[in-house]
């Protein structure tokens, strides 16, 4: 057995006492103080180990942290978000637990178990004695599960001094994840004509009416073969039942597997135009997250991790996903990027999310010796 992999099999339980302190603290998107507390533990248990922290403050989001690890002039940079769908009190309800190898509890796999394994691998690393070529950058941030917005520009800059970017993300059952879909958000706006929808319904132009018609062009530019998804997920409109309805609206998503599908779709989207006359249609956003394509500089770094796990006795395929990551942002630039690189679980934003015990001094292991790999010339 690996020595590395020797070390944290002896400390599973350390990483699930951990786990649990971390699940146990909601940490919703918009609960900046919740998400700035969590933070603050997460950095606390980094700098235990030496590593600097850097706290990057945000005014209407929890902060973001730097946080560094060695001296070596080249960087690795490894991706975790501190965020979660979770409202406050969902850790009360459904507090963290260990039922027949699985560990659940809200944000368990998306994604505080791949913050746990990050964790552990670099306390791997200096116990043993193992010192990376790359210094390490861990990114903490905290509005991954709204796009980003605040934490797009900083992971861009930290990657582009970056020779690989790591992703925590949780892994759908074992494999490595090596693309993932563009995302795009979209909100439409319908204005019609009110009126009586008894005594003058000829005098109106429902929106509601626009909006069908909207709703089936747009669900029509769906292609699976080219992983093209289009899918309007919340519509409002109207006033009262006796009323034609002066306006509706609408928000959309879009998922494509390439750049020039995005470029292309988001065109269509932004352009639409109405079919009743006297309706007008409004459409604002775009493409908020790129695709992370399939390339031979990721592939590249997926095969040294493979052939990595294999020594570790895993047996590491590769997946792409439909869900995005902030990895989209740094395999757009450019740089190798490999996903998936957090615990072994299932069902993240769902009830029944949870985590593999086992797979985390496992992927811990694999962290640790990946980044001592990448290393080697």
């Amino acid at each position: 057995m690996s020595v590395v992999l020797e070390y944290l099999t002896a400390r599973q339980p350390n990483m699930l006492d951990t786990l649990e302190e971390w699940v146990n603290h909601d940490s919703p998107t918009f609960k900046k103080q919740a998400v700035d507390a969590l933070g603050r533990q997460i950095a606390d248990a980094f700098a235990r180990l030496g590593a600097s922290v850097e706290v990057i403050p945000q005014s209407e989001h929890g902060d973001h942290y730097r946080i560094a690890w060695g001296q070596a002039e080249r960087q690795i940079l490894l991706l975790a978000h501190l965020d979660t769908v979770w409202p406050m009190g969902e850790a009360a309800r459904r507090p963290f637990a260990v039922r027949q190898g699985k560990a659940t509890g809200p944000g368990v796999n998306d994604m505080k178990a791949g913050i746990v394994v990050g964790l552990y691998a670099l306390r791997a690393l200096i116990e043993t004695g193992r010192s990376p070529g790359h210094r390490l950058v861990y990114l903490l941030t905290s509005d991954e599960e709204i796009g980003s917005p605040t934490s797009r520009s900083l992971i861009e800059a930290e990657a582009r001094r970056s020779d690989y970017a790591l992703v925590l993300e949780p892994s759908r059952g074992g494999p490595l994840t090596t693309w993932r879909k563009g995302v795009g958000r979209f909100d439409l706006e319908i204005t019609g004509v009110a009126s009586h929808s008894g005594v003058d319904p000829e005098k109106g132009v429902s929106a509601i009416e626009e909006m069908a018609h909207q709703i089936l062009k747009l669900h029509a530019m769906s292609d699976l073969s080219r992983g093209v998804t289009v899918n309007v997920g919340v519509v409002r409109g109207g006033s009262r039942v006796n009323v034609v309805a002066a306006s509706a609206q609408a928000e959309l998503d879009l998922r494509v597997m390439t750049a020039a599908d995005g470029k292309r779709m988001e065109s269509a989207i932004l352009g639409l135009t109405p079919v009743l006359e006297g309706t007008k249609v409004r459409v604002t956003g775009g493409i908020n997250r790129p695709p992370f394509e399939e390339s031979p500089a990721g592939l590249a770094l997926y095969e040294r991790a493979r052939r990595v796990g294999a020594r570790l006795g895993l047996d590491l395929g590769k997946v792409g996903s439909g869900g995005g990551s902030d990895g989209n942002f740094t395999a757009t630039l450019g740089v190798p990027t490999l996903d998936g690189l957090g615990a072994v679980g299932q069902g993240s934003h769902a009830l029944s999310e949870y985590v593999v015990v086992n797979s985390l001094p496992q992927r811990a292991a694999l962290l640790a010796e990946l980044v001592l790999d990448l290393g080697k010339r």
